[in-house]
Order: C-alpha cells, then sequence, then structure tokens
C-alpha cells in the first residue's frame, strides 16, 4: 500500500489492521541542540524558531516516523504562566500543528503532545478538578482546530489527572487518545512518582478511554522492555513505546545520554516483538536513533502489513 493511501486511513485504523507505526524521537534535546537556551521555554520556539521545529519533524519523518508530535508538551496555561506566555496556548498550539503538518509526507500523522500540567489537583494542591479539565480542553480543542490527528498525553505520573486529560479529549474532540506513563525502577519493582504501576496504569487508562496506552520517558530501554512485558500482559489493546537513550550523565558540563542507536536498534526490534504497536524515543534520542529503529523493524512491518491486507 502506498503513502498516499495510507493516509486515506486514520491512525486508529492502521492500528487496528495491524500495522506497526513508528513515533519521533526526543523534541528537548532536539531543540537544545538547535539553539533552546537551558530554562527556556520550548514552545515559544514554535513563533520565534520556526524554521528550527519544522526542520525537527522535517528530520523525524526522513528518518522513518509515521508520526510526529508536536511541540506542544508544556504549551498549558499552568506551564506557560510561568513563562509569562499564560495567554498564548492557542497560538503556540496552532502554530506547533502547522510547522509539522507542512513538514509531513503524503501518509505522516501530526500527534498533539501534551504533558502533565505541573500542578497538584486539591487537596494536595490549588487546583479543582473543573480548573485542570478546562485547560486540558483548551489545550485539545487547540490541537484539534489546527489539524492534528491524535494527542498523546505523556510523561503522565497521577491516574487522576491523566484520567482528566483523557476526559477532556473524548469529551471535547474527535482526536484518537494517547496515555503514556513514566516508571522508575524501585526495590518492589516500577512506579510512577505517585506510585501507579505498569499493570494498572494499561488497565485503568484503557477504562478511562484512551486508544492506546504506554510508557515514555524515565529509563533505557532495557527498563523499557520489562514495563512493556507488563503491560502487554495486562491488555490486549494497542501500546505505545517511546524509551530515552538510556539515563543521562553530566560530561564537560554535557547532558549525555549513553544509549547508541546501534545499542538500541536490537531492542526496539524487541519491543516490536513484545507486541508494541507503536514505537518511538524520547529523551536523548535524535533522527539516528529513529532512523535505526526503522531498520531494525523493517521486516516486521512489512509482515505485519501483508497480513493487514
Amino acid at each position: 500500500m502506498s503513502a498516499v493511501k495510507s493516509k486515506s486511513l486514520s491512525i486508529l485504523e492502521r492500528l487496528a489492521r495491524g500495522d506497526l507505526l513508528i513515533s519521533d524521537g526526543a523534541t528537548g534535546t532536539y531543540l537544545q541542540a538547535h539553539g533552546l537556551e537551558p530554562g527556556g521555554c520550548p514552545e515559544e520556539f514554535n513563533v520565534s524558531h520556526p524554521d528550527v521545529v519544522a526542520g525537527m519533524a522535517r528530520a523525524y519523518y526522513g528518518a522513518g516516523s509515521d508520526m510526529v508530535l508536536t511541540n506542544t508538551f508544556g504549551a498549558n496555561r499552568f506551564m506557560l504562566k510561568k513563562y509569562g506566555y499564560g495567554d498564548k496556548v492557542r497560538e503556540f498550539t496552532r502554530r506547533a500543528v502547522q510547522l509539522a503538518r507542512g513538514a509531513a509526507p503524503p501518509g505522516g500523522y501530526v500527534i498533539g503532545s501534551v504533558g502533565p500540567t505541573g500542578e497538584f489537583l486539591e487537596p494536595a494542591g490549588p487546583v479543582s478538578q473543573a480548573e485542570m479539565l478546562d485547560a486540558f480542553a483548551e489545550q485539545v480543542t487547540a490541537l484539534e482546530e489546527a489539524g492534528a490527528d491524535g494527542v498523546a498525553f505523556e510523561t503522565q505520573t497521577s491516574l487522576e489527572e491523566t484520567r482528566l486529560a483523557i476526559r477532556a479529549a473524548k469529551e471535547n474532540t474527535r482526536l484518537a487518545v494517547m496515555a503514556t506513563m513514566v516508571f522508575d525502577k524501585g526495590p518492589r519493582g516500577f512506579f510512577t512518582m505517585m506510585g501507579v504501576t505498569p499493570v494498572q496504569a494499561a488497565v485503568e487508562l484503557r477504562k478511562a478511554g484512551a486508544d492506546v496506552v504506554g510508557s515514555n520517558c524515565g529509563n533505557g530501554i532495557d527498563n523499557m522492555l520489562e514495563v512493556a512485558r507488563q503491560m502487554r500482559q495486562a491488555t490486549d489493546g494497542h501500546l505505545l513505546v517511546q524509551s530515552n537513550a538510556g539515563i543521562p550523565a553530566m560530561r564537560s558540563g554535557r547532558i549525555v545520554y549513553p544509549e547508541t542507536p546501534e545499542y538500541m536498534a536490537p531492542r526496539f526490534r524487541s519491543l516490536a516483538e513484545l507486541g508494541v504497536n507503536i514505537i518511538g524515543g524520547c529523551c536523548g534520542t535524535g533522527p539516528e536513533h529513529i532512523r535505526a529503529l526503522a531498520a531494525a523493524v523493517a521486516d516486521i512491518r512489512q509482515a505485519r502489513r501483508k497480513a493487514g491486507g
């Protein structure tokens, strides 16, 4: 099937027929390598450095990504307010989608990235459920209006907050909804900062209405293989995994991620063999990692396309 014909199918239709899809790599790592200063607002780059943001999307599509996440991870009113851009949610979001869409080849999907709000819900924090729901609704409707194909609520730690995010998308848009959580490994296994296990996440996020669930960030790919294994045992639904290139370390004043494309490539393949439906990279990965991923799973993708017709 040609790329042009594939685009006539929605991303959920592609997954339903059994396709293995490739996501992109890190956004922050790329932007920092192209001028984003420490402490700077990544989303502001959508208006001040559109060539960089468009170039990032183009590089990932060129490396083999079927879908690219927009530069909108922190484009909610709570996070943007900290930079003095609290009233720029829709402007920054629309521009991000436009830049990704303009770089997309035929068949390329644009998925809106939505990270945590950075706030705690009442009674632990100052934000009510209604306020947080409204903030997510503002962001996801802007994504849909600008032409995104779906939304990914990523790097989440709280089931309560992620449920609100999923609800905002389901009640206010027709976007495909993905939700991924970040897990750390401790003496008792893998948990999010708020105490959620991979099994709980897989079950509860599906129950909340997410079309795709999974994990991103936080770990190197060996740990991600175990997280993916646990999630796959808990659900037969679609899974998304985006792994860091290892745990970062400071070397000569620079943040360095240790896992090379060559190291990650066979482990990307292992994720595909575990039944993960969408595979990509997170912090520390770049277009070269995605190119290695695409090569490592090329035969699996072809076999699944043939099986799906």
